[in-house]
């Protein structure tokens, strides 16, 4: 028998995400209708060496609530505990996103330099696009270096909303978008 990954979908403000938990940590919590959807399911299942039955567990609704919160402007942080299927890189590049504050953005290029290897903002880039724990590990905050929103698995417009619930409407950046 194989191990398993529980899987529920959300119907989030911002679009339909799958969210998965392993254990007792969240492994999944991505777009459901993204353009790498497969890649990243066989990733991840292929990485745990389970497969997915769609089933709730108590991680997934404790990130339902978390998810809530956060939509509703009540909270700021999470504190789910997350397993990584990845590269070391891409989970080097993961542990880097979260330490992006909420309200804030970074770079591919301001990723690289925090890691002391300005010459990767390409693979950082890919590592990002690779994240399949979205809006915990905040992809979302990451804009072009001419301070532009770059592609997003969820869409610019998500990526443009979940930036705008972030931020006041003092924030400079929103008049850029």
């Amino acid at each position: 028998m194989r191990n398993l990954i529980q899987i529920q979908h959300y119907d989030s403000p911002y679009g339909n995400l799958t969210i998965g938990s392993y254990g007792d940590r969240l492994c999944l919590c991505d777009w459901t209708f993204r353009k790498q959807r497969e890649l990243i399911d066989n990733r991840i299942q292929n990485g745990l060496k389970a497969c997915y039955e769609e089933q709730s567990s108590d991680k997934i609704k404790e990130a339902i609530f978390q998810l809530e919160e956060y939509f509703n402007k009540k909270r700021t942080v999470f504190d789910i505990p997350f397993l990584f299927v990845g590269t070391n890189f891409q989970k080097k590049v993961w542990e880097m996103l979260l330490e992006i504050p909420y309200g804030t953005t970074e770079t591919y290029g301001g990723i690289s330099a925090r890691m002391h290897n300005s010459k990767a903002v390409r693979a950082v880039a890919a590592a990002n696009g690779a994240n399949a724990i979205s809006i915990f590990v905040p992809c979302h905050r990451i804009i072009g270096s001419n301070k532009q929103l770059t592609g997003y698995a969820g869409g610019l417009s998500a990526k443009k909303k979940l930036l705008e619930l972030e931020f006041s409407s003092k924030n400079p950046y929103l008049d850029l978008f």
